[in-house]
Order: C-alpha cells, then structure tokens, then sequence
C-alpha cells in the first residue's frame, strides 16, 4: 500500500527502479569487458594463442548459461530483490579476484624456475577458473531486470523500459575503452579488475533498501500503483516447471531467438579490439576512440529501437504487428555489416555500431515478446532458458572464431577470418527472425495450464 505522502498525486518510482536495473547492466558489461580490452597487454604478458583466448571466454559463457538457469528458477521463486544482490556480490568478487591472477604463475614460475609454457597454461586455467566463477554469477542480471520489469510496468512500457536498462549494456561497453585502458597503463591491469568490483558494491547500497514490490512500496502513489497495475494478469503462486515450459512453441521461439543472435554480440564484446589491432593496426592505445564510438551510437539508436515499437502499440498498431515489424527492420539493419572488410576505420565503426544497435533494439524486443506471451510467474524461468541457449551459442562461437583467426593468422590473412565472422554475423538475425515467426506468429497471453 502505498505510503500516505503519496497520496492524491501521479508518482513515477517505477523509473527509479529502472535506474537501478540501468546502472547494474552498466557494471555488468563494464566487468565483462574488461578482458578483451586487455588482450592486447596480456598477448605479450602471457603469450596465449587466439583459440586459448577464446577457449576462457567460452568457458564464461558454459557458466553463464548454467547460472541463467539457476537464476531464473531462483527469481522466480525467492524473488528480484534477493536474487540480484546474490549475483552482483558474486560477480563483484569475481572480478577483483582477476588481479590476483598474475601471483598465482609468478610464484610457481620462482620456485619451479621454469617461465615458458608452463607460464602460459598456469595463467590460462587461472584466468578460465576467473571467467567461470563471472559468468555463473552475472547470470542473475537479465533475469532479475526483466522479471522487475514486468512487476513495475504496464505492457504499454515495458518494451521502452527495456531498452533503457539494457542501454546500460552499450554504456557500459562505452565506459570501458574510455577507462580500462587509462587505468591499465597508469596503475597496472589488475586496477581495473579490482575497481570494477568495488563498484558493485556501492550499487548494492542502493539497491537493498529502495527495491521492494510495487504494491509495498511507500514511494509509490495509488494512481501510479493503479498505472502498473492496470493490465496485469493474476499472478499465481504455483511455479511452472522448465519441462513443462519446453513443452511450448512460444518458449522455443525465445530460445531459438537467443541461440542465433546473442553470440553476434558476445563477438562484438570479446573480438573487437583485437580486430582493430590485427586488421588496421590500432592498439588499444589508438583504438578506444572507434570502440567508444561504436558503442554510442549504439546506445542512441537502440534506445529508439526500444521505445519506437511500444509508441506504436500506444497509436493503436496491435502488440504484434508492431514487434514484428520492428524485429524485422533490426534483423535488415544487421546486413550493411558484410561490408566491414572493405571499408575505412571510421566507415567500419559507423557499420558496426548500426549493426550493435540493431541487435540491442532485436534484444530488448525478443525479450519483451517473453511478458507478451507468458504469465509472470513463468517470465524469469523461459528468459533463464533463452538466456541460458544464448550462452551457449556464444560459448560455441568464441572457439571456432579463435580457431578460425589462428589459422587465418598463420598465412597472413587474418582479415579474411574477421570477413567470414562478420559474414556470419549479417545473416544470423535474418535466420532468427524466420525462426521466431513461425513459432510465435503471435504475441498473445496464453494460459501455461491448458497446452493445445
């Protein structure tokens, strides 16, 4: 109930929590990223090769999809609030155990005497067990915002309020090339690892005392609680099980949708400054400009993917007409990427950046289509599923990719490796799109309880 100072007046709390789950996506992504912002130092440093370097990020993404699983059960039945302060606490630590990793072959390599492979192999494990330990507890991020999402918004915004918090992706991958590498060569890369986990915990400060549900809530009015409340379906106590839940087409729709396209962007995360290194000669020194570009314009435009499908729910287009119309306009926007190869630096970053905001706005969209289809009490479990086949997918990707650029490395033609990643990049959004179509050629509730 809401609190009597709120009484008599419109309150918009629900954008305060929006936010939160905005600024916990930023250091999400800013954590995340801070590896393949590094590669360049620790190329030298450790001496990995580019299939052992996409082997650590693999196993990140193992973990990850293992994590959305667990999470999404755990949301589901012990709540947003718990469930995202047990992962930014485990991620955080996560992170700043990063920088205890160069002890761990510095001290083996005094005592054994030996530096060559054993250095490399050491460090590698240690940085795999690190990438492990982050993904399975950044897991909990997606699930917890959309689930919040859907108890703090109409179905009118949640599409919008999706792609505000998920911007804190494409922010956070802007704020990373800005100061990882200012602070890698003023204090040590390690700084970088053990700042970013600090920050987690100053957002955990905010987080536990201003998240409640909005029906508690003292900072929410009657007339905005009566907003949120004004399309929702009944909520059931009753979990619906992840066997029952893949059963259902609706459900592979989502998964397939994920499978496809989240390790386009998984590749832009982990592969981009490395590709801007081997193919145009840019270190991460000359680099970070075309990397904060890229990631602004994705933050503008995809912001607008987000927001211009719910404004035409709201000028009178149906929930589904309007989602699939903008999908399919998001997958088209993919397509100028194939031209990366042949084009400047900065005409790259301009293809590039189109292509990540048109897979933010598909993003925020396909995860919308989840709360357009299912009740509540099922949302967190299916984003875990989908969550948990874009992890894998993405875990798939980055060792074919490390393969594939070794052997392109060794005879000189690297930038033939990057083309054939790009290529499948552009078709990857269009083969989903299709998919998810046929599966779910409509966004419509349906009751979970009586499958056809």
């Amino acid at each position: 109930m809401a609190g009597s100072s709120s009484v008599g007046k419109m309150t918009n709390y629900r954008w305060v929590i929006c936010a939160l789950l905005f600024f916990a996506t930023t250091v999400n992504y800013i954590d995340r990223q801070i590896l393949a912002l590094l590669k360049p130092i620790l190329d030298v440093q450790i001496g990995w090769t580019n299939a052992q370097y996409g082997l650590i990020n693999s196993l990140f993404q193992a973990a990850y999809g293992l994590g959305l699983l667990w999470f999404g059960w755990y949301v589901d039945r012990r709540g947003v609030r718990r469930g995202y302060a047990i992962s930014m606490i485990g991620w955080s630590l996560a992170a700043m155990a990063h920088a205890l990793i160069v002890l761990i072959p510095a001290g083996l390599s005094f005592f054994v005497g030996q530096k060559e492979f054993k250095y490399t192999l050491i460090a590698v494990s240690a940085f795999g067990l690190c990438r492990i330990l982050l993904g399975a507890a950044e897991a909990g991020n997606f699930p917890s915002a959309i689930k919040a999402v859907a108890q703090w918004f109409p179905k009118r915004e949640r599409a919008f309020a999706t792609s505000l918090f998920n911007s804190g992706c494409n922010v956070g991958a802007i704020a990373a090339p800005a100061l990882v590498p200012l602070l890698a060569y003023s204090f040590g890369w390690q700084s970088t690892f053990i700042i970013a986990g600090a920050v987690g915990f100053v957002w955990l400060f905010f987080w536990l005392p201003m998240y409640k549900s909005p029906e508690g809530h003292p900072k929410v009015s009657k007339e905005e609680l009566a907003h949120i409340l004004s399309d929702r379906e009944d909520v059931s106590t009753e979990k619906t099980p992840w066997l029952k839940l893949l059963g259902f087409k609706q459900t592979w729709s989502f998964v397939i949708g994920k499978f496809l396209t989240d390790p386009v962007w998984w590749f832009f995360l982990i592969w981009l400054p490395d590709f801007f290194k081997k193919t145009r000669g840019l270190d991460i020194k000359n680099s970070w400009l075309h990397l904060v570009t890229i990631y602004a314009i994705v933050t503008v435009l995809s912001i607008f993917g987000g927001w211009i499908t719910g404004h035409l729910v709201k000028s009178g287009w149906s929930v589904t007409k309007a989602r699939k119309v903008g999908m399919c306009i998001f997958a088209l926007m993919v397509l100028p990427i194939l031209l990366v190869r042949s084009s400047g630096d900065w005409v790259a970053v301009m293809l590039i950046g189109l292509a990540g905001a048109a897979h933010q706005a598909w993003s925020a969209n396909l995860f919308t289509t989840v709360s357009d289809m299912f009740p509540k009490k099922a949302i967190a479990s299916v984003v875990g599923l989908g969550g948990m086949a874009g992890s894998l997918g993405g875990m798939m990707f980055p060792i074919w990719s490390g393969m594939l650029l070794d052997k392109y490395d060794k005879v000189g033609r690297i930038n033939d490796g990057y083309a054939i990643l790009f290529g499948f990049c552009a078709m990857a959004y269009i083969v989903a799109f299709a998919v998810h179509h046929m599966l779910a050629p409509k966004f419509v509730p349906f009751d979970i309880d009586k499958k056809s």
